[in-house]
């Protein structure tokens, strides 16, 4: 944990800029996540999100999950369970349109609070697209573009706590996968940790820091950039005590965009490229993805080859 990337993003515009994009782009080669510190969102917005999650969860969330539960039971159960996730849900969209008022059971300022979030999430999430470009040696906004699509990029939130679990050993939070879209900002819980990535075969925890944003990368990400940048299997584990609160936002690509590796990156007189990453829709890809989520994201790379749909 003590090596796990944190990224002080005040220094992205000051004299420590080098070594700062040097970090970023450690933590994206190497470890598909990074933690950022001092991004520029107000601190008082995370706490106030935090608050009203929580307030949300207990009362219109939490009763609900022990029902849903109830009705499956880990009773009697021997081995571990690989179709549940111990979670509770639900989604916002921000972009191309947001559906933040038709959601039931939201208070006006919950509302207008994650609106204000998203926003924000999303301004940093285009912030961090720019310095990979710069990182890749690719013309500023490449990123962007390549995900706008005709109608712009797909960008919502997924809220999530993760409640104390008797068990355990019997179920997941969340299985492990990797996320299929573009770039993910997450706002976790400081005090209940869970969260897990793969490194070198090993599962490492993603530490939990008050008022940090823990950035990861998708599959998409990894195709544009042909392997040099990864996507990265994580997993939440479910505890027998607290419950975990997780936002987690993600700036994708528009369903009709074109995904391919960055012409500029196979370009390369110097060194062999010995593998380039297929060129398909988004939206094929995700279609894929609903039916292969908790399996590894090789075969679906591999299989997107087959699909002519560019």
């Amino acid at each position: 944990m003590e090596n796990f990337p944190v990224i002080n993003l005040e220094n992205i515009n000051g004299e420590e800029r080098k070594v700062a994009l040097e970090k970023i782009e450690d933590a994206c080669a190497n470890w598909g996540f990074f933690e950022l510190v001092n991004h520029g969102i107000p601190l008082e917005l995370l706490d106030t999100v935090e608050r009203l999650t929580k307030e949300h969860y207990r009362k219109c969330m939490e009763q609900r999950f022990k029902e849903a539960v109830a009705s499956k039971g880990l009773e009697g159960v021997q081995g571990e369970i690989k179709d549940m996730d111990w979670e509770s849900t639900f989604f916002l969209r921000h972009l191309p349109h947001s559906n933040i008022s038709e959601i039931p059971d939201l208070s006006e300022e919950y509302r207008k609070a994650m609106k204000d979030f998203a926003q924000k999430l999303e301004k940093l999430a285009e912030e961090l697209l720019d310095l990979l470009c710069e990182n890749l040696g690719l013309e500023k906004g490449y990123l962007k573009k390549a995900f706008y699509g005709s109608k712009g990029p797909n960008f919502g939130t997924k809220v999530a706590n993760y409640p104390p679990c008797p068990k355990p050993e019997l179920v997941k939070g969340l299985r492990a996968h990797t996320d299929a879209g573009g770039i993910i900002l997450l706002l976790q819980d400081d005090k209940v940790s869970g969260l897990q990535l793969l490194k070198d075969g090993q599962w490492v925890d993603v530490p939990p820091m008050r008022h940090s944003i823990v950035v990861n990368l998708g599959d998409q990400l990894e195709v544009i950039s042909n392997g040099k940048y990864k996507s990265v299997e994580h997993r939440v584990i479910a505890r027998t005590d607290g419950t975990r609160m997780s936002i987690a936002s993600f700036y994708n690509p528009a369903g009709d965009a074109v995904i391919y590796p960055a012409p500029a990156l196979l370009e390369t007189k110097t060194q062999v490229i010995d593998k380039v990453y297929p060129k398909f829709v988004f939206e094929d890809y995700m279609r894929l993805y609903a039916t292969l989520k908790f399996q590894p994201k090789e075969p679906r790379f591999e299989a997107m080859k087959g699909v002519n749909t560019v």
